[in-house]
């Protein structure tokens, strides 16, 4: 099955046929570095980092850029309210762009391209747009002409007609038609600016994407992703100004990921439903917190509550817990004797799942980056993995088999950045995040631990079951196995 792209544009899915054989060009719109990073970024660059390894993994030579919007009115506002130069507030917002990314586990893009880095080719970009006839200039500032461009809102598929009609635009008797954008701002008193053939100014929002764009990966590329909100008008806006200016189509696909909610609503400040990710991860590991968002297909709404992030860890914990007894068992001489005995029925289906995940994860990947299939697949495998473990047999098949189920588990995890940690490391994090919310340290659990397997030893069992019951009630429960008595966070 060759790979299949839900492309905006058409609004159908289509197979990928990158523009260059073998090679892959990609572009995502980054954040506007004003403030730290809510959960709808992470979900759009975790989303795109996925689709990004799993391209690699195709077998691909993937070029992928993601920019930093670092000259904005909102970057001005800020640097006014707190009397500093406006790359003052830039810097330190991307540096928490980037910590936050490396916490949930992205991968690097191959450029990651600022703006004011940009200016030179955003003023030939423009110039070029003037003289075709598509842009104009007035008292300093640029815009586009979108009566111009005649495929303008195809990307939306909007009318003109009927958004100039209901258009809740500030009234600029300057521009020539209300829906016209700025590609170049002149600079008022106090603000920072680039000289141009029109004056002291700064570049518009839209036209930066489209000179990063088409100056790092040309000027039509394979790849342009982003979140649903930036549809219209960004994306729009994009489409004419690079199109217009080039003669040529800008994108060939086009991918948005779907919203996020909070407890079935739409995020907002003014709801007071709106978490940074720093937010989210005071409360919950990075891992449990990309399980969740790849949970759902990237185009779907997904709905953020405690409940569906309890689900996430506890999916998570599933896994983990099956790695952990299958290094066990990896790690145990294979018996002898029994080269020649019949696997089990669940050793069958072990190695039928094991086989077949790799296709069926492709499959799953290959239907528009379908990350819930492939971890319904993933969870398929733990669970025949774990009656397989539970039957305690140590055959040198098996543990052939067992180390094929491993490997095939790695390659997954890989692609889709999750469960990728030692078993013992996450297992012992999340044990120490859930114990910091206790009413009791890890100290006296470890203590009232010890006092139990005491006094089981003796035969104290009303000792035994009276410290068992005190650990439940404050949240602690007591697992007893072959190798003692081990406990987690309920």
């Amino acid at each position: 099955m060759a790979l299949r792209i839900y492309n905006t544009l058409s609004g159908a899915k289509e197979e990928f046929v990158p523009l260059h054989p073998g090679k892959v060009s990609m572009y995502v719109c980054g954040v506007t570095v004003y403030d730290n990073c809510h959960i709808g970024h992470a979900r759009a660059n975790v989303a795109f980092d996925v689709v990004y390894r799993y391209l690699l993994h195709s077998g691909y030579d993937v070029t992928y850029v993601r920019n930093y919007t670092d000259i904005d009115d909102k970057i001005i506002n800020r640097a006014n309210r707190e009397g500093v130069p406006f790359n003052v507030i830039s810097e330190r917002y991307i540096q928490a762009f980037d910590e936050d990314m490396a916490r949930l586990g992205l991968s690097i893009p191959t450029h990651q391209p600022k703006a004011t880095e940009y200016v030179a080719e955003i003023i030939s970009l423009v110039e070029s747009l003037v003289e075709k006839g598509a842009a104009y200039a007035v008292e300093g500032d640029v815009y586009f002409c979108v009566e111009k461009f005649t495929g303008y809102l195809k990307l939306s598929k909007r009318n003109l007609e009927e958004m100039q009609a209901g258009a809740r635009i500030d009234v600029d008797e300057r521009k020539r038609h209300p829906m016209d954008f700025a590609l170049w701002k002149s600079a008022k008193p106090g603000e920072p600016y680039w000289e141009s053939p029109w004056g002291k100014g700064r570049p518009g929002w839209h036209i930066e994407c489209s000179a990063m764009s088409m100056k790092l990966l040309g000027e039509t590329f394979d790849i342009h992703g982003g979140g649903k909100d930036l549809v219209f008008p960004h994306h729009e806006n994009e489409i004419a100004q690079s199109e217009a200016a080039s003669g040529k189509p800008f994108v060939r696909y086009w991918m948005h990921n779907g919203f996020v909610n909070i407890n079935a609503e739409k995020m907002s400040k003014s709801l007071g439903n709106f978490f940074t990710i720093r937010e989210v991860l005071d409360r919950y590991d990075s891992e449990v917190l990309r399980f969740f968002l790849l949970s759902a297909h990237y185009r779907s709404p997904i709905d953020f509550c405690d409940q569906n992030l309890a689900d996430a860890e506890a999916g998570l914990d599933r896994i983990y817990a099956a790695l952990a007894i299958l290094d066990e068992a990896l790690a145990a001489p294979a018996a002898g004797g029994e080269e020649g005995s019949t696997a089990s029925e669940a050793e069958q289906e072990l190695e039928e799942r094991c086989f077949s995940l790799g296709e069926r994860f492709s499959e799953a990947m290959d239907d528009d980056f379908n990350t819930a299939l492939a971890i319904a697949h993933l969870f398929e495998l733990v669970r025949s993995l774990n009656r397989v473990l539970a039957e305690k047999r140590h055959s040198p098949r098996l543990m052939e088999l067992l180390g094929r189920v491993k490997r095939e588990i790695s390659v997954v995890a890989g692609v889709l950045g999750v469960a990728t940690s030692v078993p013992c490391e996450y297992q012992a994090r999340l044990k120490a995040r859930k114990s910091s919310q206790l009413a009791i340290s890890v100290v006296e659990i470890e203590a009232l631990v010890a006092e139990r397997t005491a006094a089981r030893k003796s035969r104290d069992f009303k000792r035994s079951d009276e410290i068992r019951d005190t650990l439940l009630a404050m949240g602690i429960e007591l697992l007893d196995g072959p190798g003692g008595t081990e406990w987690r966070v309920k």
